[in-house]
């Protein structure tokens, strides 16, 4: 009996694959250096690959189940590895090879190529060409110049709208007609969805009403609104010009009556004047209402109750446009909300050109429209969409930008 036999290792039986597919099995001493290990696999599966010397050192042998790259200087009994493991064969990656200092260069000077001109080169290079800019404050002032516009072209549409409607001999039956339907549009102002999600969360139906209308119908801000104001002791007053609005459909009926009173022989002027004041009853019924939070937020700034009101109204109770007017040069002013167009513009003749606005001026819901996106600017979207309102503002719009253009 040789005495290597005796004392010989342990034998293992190794199975092991390659990244291309092949796999085979390795039988040997538990003594073997993972190195010898490495060789034998090479020469299964690469034959003639040991003649390069660096073959054996660009590959590694994995451990699959540990996921240990094994070491070549230990034996397979140090590396743990047992009967019927399975090992894989992996040639290494090549190293990334350093970038050669002429490239370097190149594509140092192809970033600077690409670099963006700075602002003498661009001043050099357009010093020839005519001056055209456009401030951002010029566009923002031609914007406003824009709703002012659009503010005086229904102010003087009002008027004529009122003149045709007193002309009508059923002036006081239109006028009716109008109230009824500005009544209407006033109980149409609270969300009733909007209500009932207030009211199931325990609030009182009045002060939900008063916080809805503070926060535009909005649910979320009338809760922190309602919330927040829980214990404030005018949290029930109401909101200015909502108490008396009874009184001014009073005086609009006893005007009405007085409309009425007249004969025809008496003569048309005293009813359309009274027709007028009725008119005037309807629009202070829209009295602007300042929204409290952002008239608190500018007082805190340091403006006057009365300035601040003016800018809030002057800007459609945005607090952020209001602030600008405030520290601006507060243009347009309050009284320039209440002016009207030029009856001679080509625009306003354009405007009572136009046949579907020469019909709609005699429909009192148009008169109210009118003056509705007058206090309320952000109802407009409401008319537009109107079967009967609709149609004139289209037509106005049409007329404004076509005009604008030219």
């Amino acid at each position: 009996v040789q005495e290597e036999k005796i004392f010989a290792g342990k034998v293992l039986r190794l199975h092991v694959c390659t990244m291309e597919g092949a796999e085979w099995l390795e039988e040997v001493p538990e003594d073997t250096t993972v190195e010898k290990l490495k060789e034998r696999c090479l020469k299964h599966c690469v034959p003639g690959s040991l003649e390069d010397p660096k073959t054996v050192t660009h590959h590694k042998l994995i451990h699959a189940t540990s996921e240990k790259v094994l070491t070549d200087t230990k034996t397979v009994l140090e590396e743990n590895i047992q009967d019927r493991d399975v090992l894989l064969l992996v040639k290494k990656r090549a190293p990334t090879l350093l970038p050669k200092m002429a490239d370097v260069v190149a594509e140092e000077k192809r970033k600077q190529e690409q670099k963006a001109p700075d602002k003498d080169a661009i001043l050099k290079a357009t010093a020839n060409l005519p001056a055209r800019s456009a401030d951002r404050t010029v566009t923002h002032h031609n914007m406003r110049d824009f709703q002012t516009e659009l503010r005086k072209i229904l102010v003087s549409l009002i008027e004529v709208a009122q003149k045709l409607l007193a002309l009508n001999p059923d002036a006081v039956e239109l006028f009716k007609k109008a109230n009824a339907m500005l009544d209407e549009d006033e109980e149409d102002r609270v969300d009733e969805i909007a209500l009932r999600q207030l009211t199931e969360m325990g609030f009182p139906e009045s002060r939900a009403v008063k916080a809805l209308r503070l926060n535009h119908m909005s649910v979320t801000q009338a809760m922190e609104w309602l919330i927040e104001h829980a214990d404030d002791p005018s949290v029930d007053a109401p909101l200015p010009g909502q108490a008396p609005a009874e009184a001014p459909a009073e005086g609009a009926a006893s005007s009405a009556e007085a409309a009425a009173g007249p004969s025809s022989e008496e003569g048309g002027e005293e009813a359309k004047d009274e027709l007028t004041e009725i008119f005037k009853k309807i629009r202070r019924k829209r009295e602007f209402r300042p929204d409290p939070r952002a008239v608190i937020a500018l007082m805190e700034m340091g403006f006057d109750e009365k300035e601040v009101v003016d800018a809030l109204r002057v800007n459609n109770n945005q607090q952020n446009a209001a602030c600008e007017w405030l520290l601006g040069d507060r243009k347009p002013s309050p009284e320039d909300l209440d002016k009207g167009i030029d009856t001679n513009s080509p625009l306003f003749q354009a405007i009572l050109e136009n046949p579907v606005v020469q019909l709609g001026l005699t429909n009192p819901k148009t008169l109210l429209a009118f003056e509705d996106m007058l206090e309320n600017p952000l109802n407009s979207t409401q008319w537009m969409n109107d079967p009967e309102t609709g149609p004139v503002m289209l037509q106005i719009s049409r007329i404004f930008q076509t005009l604008n253009r030219t």
